[in-house]
């Protein structure tokens, strides 16, 4: 008699010593298949909108100026006690794999909110649970789902068009501080401070946050560019104190090209120095002859000169030469244009 059973893997192990019926002693290792879960109809609906509304409940409580914080416990350190929405939603999973797929829609949200427009993340989230809540409740009654979709997509632009309608753009200071007040947690000091970064930097300006090793809060303006490049030869240092090389009203150099033959720039160093005006030189990389000749020439005082490499790689360096020439009013020679230093 034989039987055949599909959708399952049998094996066992015959321990060492033993042999197996009919023939020599043999090793049978039996493989483990993940089980896969498959719900369907109102079970798997009901198990989905669990799922949403466990995360979505843990979201709502900060929503609003009156709401609380949440605490998140880590894996390393102290407890966060935070009341940012995305967040406290991208910190939850839960055990039901059902369940867990609705906390999963749920963080698409909120970290979508939060990629487009930076904030209400938690009203997004509440919004989103509401929206599942009525359209399974209609589903569930015979509704068809694609008519369904289509009249959300429809009342979607209906409601940013009123959305923009209503809307009124953020003037001056003050209304500046209003807003970072209430993403600060409802700290006017915070507000403060970012209202006057923003003042100093200009709506097209970058404010980054960064940790202070002290206790105080402050804002640091930095003006002009930065770049994450440094001098290639300690020589072209103009402040042997503080060791770094600081030029007024100096000609800059762009290109991607690497430089590594005097003879390239002979041309251009000899109008420096005619002119008697500093030199910099930012470049894919200059070496050999060509940065030995600009090395002694700064040392003995007959050309001020500093180059540094390039910042950035493959096209983002190239994006990144043509920002530092369009700031400096400089030319970017590119040598896939058959430009040439």
């Amino acid at each position: 008699m034989q039987a055949a059973m599909k959708g399952a893997r049998v094996g066992g192990v015959v321990p060492a010593g033993r042999k197996a019926a009919g023939g020599r002693g043999k090793l049978v290792v039996a493989s483990a298949i993940d089980a896969k879960e498959i719900v369907f109809d109102a079970a798997s609906r009901a198990r989905l909108q669990r799922g949403i509304n466990k995360v979505a409940d843990a979201v709502a409580v900060t929503l609003g100026p009156r709401g609380r914080n949440v605490v998140l416990e880590q894996k390393f350190g102290v407890p966060l006690v935070i009341n940012d929405g995305v967040s406290i939603a991208r910190a939850i999973d839960l055990p039901d794999p059902v369940e867990n797929a609705g906390a999963q829609l749920i963080k698409e949200v909120a970290g979508r909110t939060n990629d487009s427009a930076g904030d209400g993340t938690t009203t997004a989230a509440v919004l989103a649970r509401e929206m599942v809540f009525f359209g399974l409740q209609y589903i569930t009654s015979g509704a068809n789902p694609i008519s369904i979709k289509r009249g959300i997509d429809k009342t979607c632009v209906y409601l940013v068009a009123k959305l923009k309608e209503l809307s009124r753009p953020v003037n001056g200071r003050e209304d500046i501080k209003n807003v970072a007040s209430i993403s600060a947690g409802n700290d006017d000091s915070i507000g403060e401070i970012i209202a006057y970064a923003l003042e100093k930097v200009g709506n097209n300006g970058v404010v980054s946050i960064e940790n202070s090793s002290s206790t105080e809060t402050f804002v640091e303006v930095q003006e002009g560019m930065s770049l994450d490049r440094g001098f290639i030869s300690p020589q072209f240092v103009t402040n042997q104190e503080k060791m770094f090389c600081e030029f007024e009203n100096c000609r800059i150099l762009v290109t991607d090209q690497k430089i590594d033959s005097i003879r390239e720039i002979v041309p251009i160093l000899e109008e420096m120095t005619r002119l008697n005006q500093p030199l910099m030189i930012i470049a894919e990389d200059v070496t050999g002859e060509a940065l030995a000749t600009l090395v002694v020439n700064k040392m003995r005082g007959v050309l001020n000169v500093c180059a540094i490499k390039a910042p950035g790689f493959g096209e983002r360096r190239k994006a990144l030469l043509q920002d530092i020439a369009i700031v400096t009013g400089a030319e970017f020679i590119a040598g896939d244009l058959g430009m040439k230093v």
